[in-house]
């Protein structure tokens, strides 16, 4: 099933949108073939069922042998297709590039999902909004088969203030912040982002649901978790900024309950081996 939201016309245009000239001089238009799409090297696997879906659009018969999220061996193949040769020519490369685009982004979420379980399984890796400018859809796609959660998809999902907020309410404390955000958005938790653990600890007291800590060192995040232990509602200490799989446990036992990161957007690619054989 094609995930919604994904326009499989516009992905296969960008690479063939005035045909095949090759596949067309050559005269493959009418021959059979098979094409099959393996691992190379063990990795988590993403965007297969969107490749799928291109085969399909051009009029390929495809199987998909191993979905999203799936992790796959080396030479495992994930999926397979039948049909026209010109056809078959014409979505192997987009999809191709997609799948090690994308499973090289859920590879990488994996890692940091893995681990922050290894300290606490109760503790998630959520992929912010910072994907590149018009791939988001798809990055989301990744981080999720990776194993990880949305942080915000869009600025209209969530309340959380950045310090490029506060800079147009310079007069007004935390708590007073707090208080007129509950009033204009009730039904949401609001969120803020600070740079200093003093600054942490009055939006712990000013009742923010969620506090996000940019850039902190492991030690700072304890400070700030420490202070809200003492308190009756505690809030998510959300560790922010430089987080990846190699320092990810660290926050995690200095008390962070959620980590935010976009680093999985700036994965490279794993590597998909392609065959396309006479049927």
């Amino acid at each position: 099933m094609t995930p919604l939201g994904v326009d499989i016309e516009r992905l296969l245009e960008e690479d063939a949108g005035f045909g095949d000239l090759t596949s067309e001089a050559l005269g493959l238009a009418g021959q059979r073939g098979r094409i099959r799409f393996a691992a190379r090297g063990g990795y988590v696997l993403a965007g297969v069922e969107i490749a799928a879906a291109m085969l399909a659009r051009v009029g390929v018969t495809a199987e998909v042998a191993r979905g999203s999220g799936a992790r796959i061996a080396d030479d495992e193949t994930f999926l397979t297709g039948e049909g026209d040769a010109a056809a078959l020519h014409l979505a192997w490369k987009p999809s191709q590039t997609l799948v090690e685009a994308l499973s090289g982004v859920a590879t990488a979420a994996r890692a940091l999902v893995d681990a922050v379980e290894r300290v606490d399984a109760n503790v998630r890796v959520a992929c912010t909004r910072k994907s590149f400018p018009g791939g988001r859809r798809l990055s989301h796609l990744a981080v999720r088969a990776g194993g990880a959660i949305l942080h915000r998809t869009g600025l209209a999902e969530t309340v959380l203030v950045f310090a490029e907020h506060r800079a147009f309410c310079a007069d007004e404390s935390l708590a007073a912040l707090a208080m007129r955000l509950r009033r204009a958005a009730p039904e949401k938790k609001i969120g803020v982002e600070v740079g200093r653990v003093a600054e942490a600890c009055a939006a712990i007291a000013a009742g923010f649901d969620v506090v996000q800590l940019e850039r902190f060192a492991p030690a700072a995040v304890a400070e700030v978790a420490g202070f809200a232990a003492g308190r009756d509602a505690r809030p998510v200490i959300a560790a922010a900024g430089g987080v990846n799989a190699g320092n990810a446990a660290d926050y995690v036992r200095a008390g962070a309950t959620l980590i935010v990161t976009s680093a999985p957007y700036s994965a490279p690619p794993r590597e998909v081996a392609v065959t396309i054989e006479a049927a």
